[in-house]
Order: structure tokens, then C-alpha cells, then sequence
């Protein structure tokens, strides 16, 4: 029986090249597709706190005297604690209110796109464990 072309390259550099391509080209696809969208405009609360929303600028109230104590009394434990706070309550209101979708593709495109990712993967990872099965180094 002749042996197939896969028989020939399985575990060889050209399965490895391979499944390398098809998966920079399935996740660069990937990543083309999805859309960022961010929710966050002046005057919409990034939080909610007893039914009230709390915006940008009720976060910078406590910045600025924060701010305002750390120049005062750079010591100060009040100071930091108000500055430290509300920059981290406006990082994670930027975080929590970012969006990430899919744009609008055929089902075809996005199982293609699934097929290289995944595909490729197997072909690298089955490269490396012949590789490493031919070395004797691990046995899988």
C-alpha cells in the first residue's frame, strides 16, 4: 500500500509550517471580524449605586481632592486612598462599559475561519507531540 501525503509529513516541518499558517491566518481573520464599541458618554453612569447613576464627573470630585490633599500633605493616607479610588473607578468604568461583537458574516465565513483556527492548531500541536514522540523525550 503507497502511504498517503499526510503519512509523509506527519510530524515533519511542513505539518509544523502548516498548522503554524492556518492558524495566524484563522486568528487574524478572527480578530478582523470583531467590532469594539464603548457605551461610555458624558453624563451616562458608569455605576449605579442606590438606583442613581454615577457619572465621570461624580468620579473626579474625589480625584481633585485627592489630588488636592496629596500636594497639601503628600503623608496623607486620605489622599492617596481618594485618588488611588476614583482612577481605578474610571479604568474599570472604561473596562466594564467596552463592547465586543461579531460583525455581520455569511455562516460560511465563520465556519472557515473556525476551520483554519482549529485546524491549524491540531496540525501544530499533532507536529509537536510526533516530534517529540520520534525524539523519545515525552511519550504521549
Amino acid at each position: 500500500m503507497k502511504p498517503t501525503l499526510l503519512q509523509y509529513q506527519r510530524g515533519s516541518a511542513a505539518t509544523l509550517l502548516l498548522g503554524f499558517i492556518m492558524m495566524c491566518a484563522g486568528s487574524y481573520l478572527l480578530l478582523e471580524s470583531i467590532v469594539v464599541s464603548q457605551t461610555y458618554f458624558l453624563g451616562v453612569g458608569l455605576y449605579h449605586m442606590g438606583g442613581m447613576p454615577i457619572t465621570g464627573g461624580m468620579i473626579l470630585v474625589p480625584l481633585i481632592f485627592g489630588i488636592g490633599f496629596i500636594f497639601f500633605r503628600p503623608s496623607s493616607l486620605i489622599g492617596w486612598a481618594l485618588a488611588i479610588g476614583s482612577l481605578s473607578a474610571m479604568i474599570l468604568g472604561v473596562i466594564v462599559n467596552t463592547h465586543f461583537g461579531l460583525r455581520q458574516m455569511s455562516l460560511f465565513e465563520l465556519i472557515g475561519i473556525f476551520v483554519l483556527c482549529v485546524g491549524g492548531l491540531g496540525l501544530f500541536l499533532r507536529a509537536l507531540a510526533d516530534g517529540r514522540r520520534r525524539s523519545g523525550s515525552v511519550s504521549l
